[in-house]
C-alpha cells in the first residue's frame, strides 16, 4: 500500500510537472517566435534587428558634392537583404533612392513621417519601414529603410484601475485555482475510495477462496499483482497441505501395518515355542528362522526411517573422496549378483570411459544404487534383466539404470520417490520398506545430482542419474 501511495503521489506530481513543463515550452516557443525574425538572407535574428540595422545604416550615408548617397558597404548590405532606401531633404522630397519599390511615395509630409515612425507601415503592408535621421552642414535629412518582412511596433496601454488594484486580480486567480484543486481532490478521492473498495472486496474473496485474478493497470497495478500472487500462493499452500495430510495418513497407516506384519509371526511362533514343548529340533530351527527374518525386516525398516530423517535434516556425515566411479559400480554389481537370492539374475554393465574420477561417499552411494537395483528385482520376475550404462556427456556424469520388468504407470512414476510409497502391496512383496527410492533420491541430491525416472507399462523402466563434473 505504501508503494502504491508513493506511486500515486509520484504520478500526480509528474502530471503536474509535465503540464507545467509543456506550458513553459509552449510559452517559450511562442515568445521565441515573437522576438525573432528571419531575414531575406536566411539568417534568424531578433525582431529589433530592423531598428538596429536602420540606426547603423546612417553611418553608411555619405555626401558627394552636397548630395547624399550610400557607400559601397551599405549597398552590399541592402542588396544582400533586399532592402530599399529613400533619403529625404528637410522639405520631405526624395533626393536619393536605392531598390525603391513602386508602391512607396516620393514625398512625405511631417504628418506622414510621424505616422510611418509610429506604425512602421506606409500605404502597403508588404513592407515594414523604419525612419532614421542625419545632419549634414546644418541641414537635416531623413532616410527611410524599407524591409521586405512583417514587423509590428506594439504600444501597450494598461487599465489604471485594474493595475492599481492588482491584489484583487491575484486573489481572484488564487481563488479560482483553489476551487480547481478542491474539485480535483474530491474527484480523486471518490476514485481512490472506489479503488480501495474493490481492493477490500478482493481481499474478502481471497479469504473465502472465491477470488478471481484480475489484470489492472495504473497506480494500483502492483497491489492487484500482489493480490494475484497471494491468491496463487494460498491455493498452492492449500493443495500442498492437503497432499501432505494425505501422505501423513498413508505414512501412519503403512508404517503401523508394516510394524505389525512382522510382529504377528514373531509373536505366534514365540507362543508355540513357549506352550508346545514337543517340537522337534528341525521345527524349532524353522520357527526361529521365520522369527529372525521378520526381526531383520523390522530392523531394516527402523534403519531406513532413521536414515531418511538424517538425510532430510542434513545431519548425516558425508565422507566424500575422489574414486573411480566405473570400477566402483562394476564391483557393486558383482556384490549384488553374489547374493544367493540374485545369483541367477543378469546385469549388463557398459561404460564409455574406463576411468571417471568423481568425489562421493562410497557407503551412501552403495545404498542408493543398490536400492534401485534391488527395487527392480523385487518388483520384477525371474526374467527381469538390468542394464547399467555410464557416460560423460556435456552436462556431467550420467548413470542410466534400466530394466525390462513390469513397468509403471504415469501416476506411479510421479509418486515413486515419495516416502513410503510402494506400487506393490506389502503383503505381496514384504522385502521392501517403501523408503528405498526416497533414500536413493536424497543421497543423489546430497551429491548435487539429479535423478529422474521414465517407464512404459509392461516394457521397461529407466532411471537416469546425472552429476555435474564441477
Amino acid at each position: 500500500m505504501r508503494k502504491s501511495g508513493y506511486r500515486t503521489i509520484f504520478h500526480i506530481y509528474m502530471i503536474f510537472f509535465l503540464s507545467l513543463l509543456w506550458a513553459a515550452i509552449a510559452i517559450f516557443i511562442i515568445f521565441l517566435m515573437l522576438v525573432t525574425v528571419r531575414t531575406p538572407a536566411g539568417e534568424t535574428v531578433r525582431s529589433n534587428w530592423p531598428k538596429l540595422f536602420t540606426e547603423s545604416l546612417g553611418e553608411q550615408i555619405i555626401f558627394i558634392n552636397g548630395r547624399p548617397q550610400i557607400n559601397q558597404s551599405g549597398i552590399e548590405q541592402l542588396r544582400k537583404n533586399q532592402i530599399g532606401l529613400q533619403i529625404l531633404d528637410n522639405t520631405g522630397h526624395e533626393v536619393y533612392a536605392f531598390q525603391k519599390t513602386g508602391n512607396v511615395s516620393g514625398y512625405y509630409s511631417a504628418t506622414d513621417l510621424l505616422h510611418l515612425y509610429q506604425t512602421g507601415h506606409p500605404d502597403t503592408d508588404e513592407i515594414t519601414s523604419f525612419v532614421g535621421e542625419i545632419t549634414y552642414q546644418g541641414n537635416d535629412y531623413a532616410y527611410i529603410v524599407h524591409f521586405p518582412m512583417e514587423i509590428r511596433k506594439i504600444t501597450m496601454y494598461l487599465n489604471g484601475e485594474h493595475f492599481t488594484g492588482g491584489k484583487t486580480v491575484i486573489f481572484r486567480a488564487v481563488g479560482v485555482l483553489f476551487l480547481v484543486v478542491i474539485a480535483a481532490g474530491i474527484i480523486y478521492g471518490f476514485w481512490t475510495a472506489k479503488v480501495i473498495s474493490r481492493l477490500t472486496a478482493s481481499i474478502q474473496d481471497i479469504s473465502k477462496g472465491h477470488y478471481i485474478p484480475l489484470k489492472r493497470q495504473g497506480a494500483f497495478s502492483d497491489l492487484y499483482n500482489s493480490l494475484n500472487d497471494l491468491d496463487s500462493k494460498i491455493k498452492a499452500g492449500d493443495q500442498l497441505r492437503e497432499k501432505t495430510e494425505t501422505m501423513r495418513k498413508e505414512w501412519i497407516a503403512n508404517i503401523t501395518h508394516d510394524l505389525k506384519t512382522p510382529l504377528s509371526p514373531i509373536k505366534g511362533y514365540a507362543e508355540i515355542l513357549q506352550t508346545d514343548t514337543a517340537q522337534t529340533e528341525e521345527q524349532r530351527k524353522r520357527y526361529a528362522g521365520v522369527m529372525l527374518k521378520n526381526a531383520a525386516y523390522m530392523e531394516n525398516l527402523i534403519d531406513d526411517l532413521k536414515l531418511t530423517y538424517q538425510l532430510e535434516n542434513g545431519i548425516l556425515p558425508v565422507n566424500r573422496k575422489d574414486q573411480n566411479l566405473v570400477r566402483f559400480l562394476r564391483e557393486l554389481v558383482i556384490d549384488v549378483l553374489n547374493r544367493p537370492e540374485y545369483e541367477n539374475r543378469r546385469i549388463q554393465f557398459d561404460s564409455t570411459e574406463k576411468t571417471i574420477s568423481f568425489p562421493f561417499d562410497d557407503k551412501l552411494f552403495t545404498r542408493a544404487v543398490q536400492n534401485i537395483i534391488v527395487n527392480a528385482f523385487v518388483h520384477g520376475d525371474e526374467k527381469t534383466e538390468i542394464t547399467i550404462q555410464i557416460s560423460v556427456p556435456v552436462k556431467g556424469v550420467q548413470i542410466c539404470i534400466a530394466d525390462n520388468g513390469k513397468g509403471m504407470t504415469a501416476e506411479e512414476t510421479d509418486r515413486l520417490f515419495e516416502r513410503y510409497y510402494r506400487g506393490t502391496n506389502t503383503e505381496n512383496k514384504p522385502e521392501g520398506t517403501g523408503l528405498g527410492l526416497a533414500i536413493a533420491k536424497n543421497i543423489v541430491e546430497l551429491h548435487n545430482g539429479t535423478i529422474s525416472v521414465s517407464s512404459i507399462p509392461g516394457v521397461e523402466t529407466t532411471f537416469i542419474i546425472v552429476f555435474p563434473l564441477n
